[in-house]
């Protein structure tokens, strides 16, 4: 079995690797830190399951690396590990064609059952993401439910919403301070807000932030 973990911190991924090699002896596993060096051995490479965060800057995020790794191996399941909750990228994560999402805080209790539902052909749900999965087709009905932004929008969502003024976000994504402008507008624009309290306010009443 070949497994390809994707995560820009070296702690966490030597700690999954120890996971994945105490359940599986046998597996080649390959860990890679960005996005970049993730879809170069998908191209090169066939894995049986990927595993990768969502944030890695730079490149794109984790969610744009799912859509390109079902366009060039449809069948090779992705399984989403992230910091972020389930609440925020669940939902986002399935829609971009993962098999299966679990918060890095449950890993340890949680990566090789995922691992293993996921190589059988199943789609691995924890009982919170399940629910979370259910309650979407509400939240899609709103008008300024965040799931109306694209997934770089939510990620400078988050950090307006963190304090973050336009040149830091732009910075820390590798984007140019126009680009980080024009995103904000469109947040701003979709979520109906008229500035960046509005902004802020939301994140902390719908615990975003």
């Amino acid at each position: 079995m070949r497994i390809l973990l994707a995560d820009d911190h070296t702690i966490v991924r030597d700690g999954v690797m120890h996971i994945l090699h105490e359940s599986f002896p046998n597996a080649e596993i390959v860990g890679v830190s960005d996005t970049v060096e993730l879809m170069k051995l998908v191209n090169k490479q066939k894995w049986d399951v990927i595993i990768s965060d969502i944030t890695m800057p730079p490149g794109d995020s984790g969610l744009e690396a799912v859509k390109q790794i079902k366009d060039i191996s449809p069948s090779t399941p992705v399984i989403i590990m992230s910091m972020h909750t389930a609440e925020q990228y669940a939902v986002r994560a399935f829609k971009a064609g993962a098999r299966g999402f679990l918060s890095k805080d449950a890993a340890s209790l949680e990566l090789v059952k995922a691992v293993n539902q996921v190589l059988s052909g199943k789609k691995y749900l924890s009982e919170d993401v399940s629910i979370i999965l259910a309650d979407s087709f509400s939240i899609n009905d709103q008008a300024n439910s965040i799931e109306n932004l694209s997934n770089r929008e939510l990620e400078v969502f988050k950090l307006l919403a963190s304090g973050k003024s336009v040149a830091d976000i732009a910075k820390e994504l590798f984007l140019s301070v126009n680009t980080v402008s024009t995103f904000r507008a469109r947040i701003l624009e979709k979520m109906d807000f008229h500035n960046n309290l509005e902004l802020i306010k939301y994140a902390v009443d719908n615990k975003l932030i």
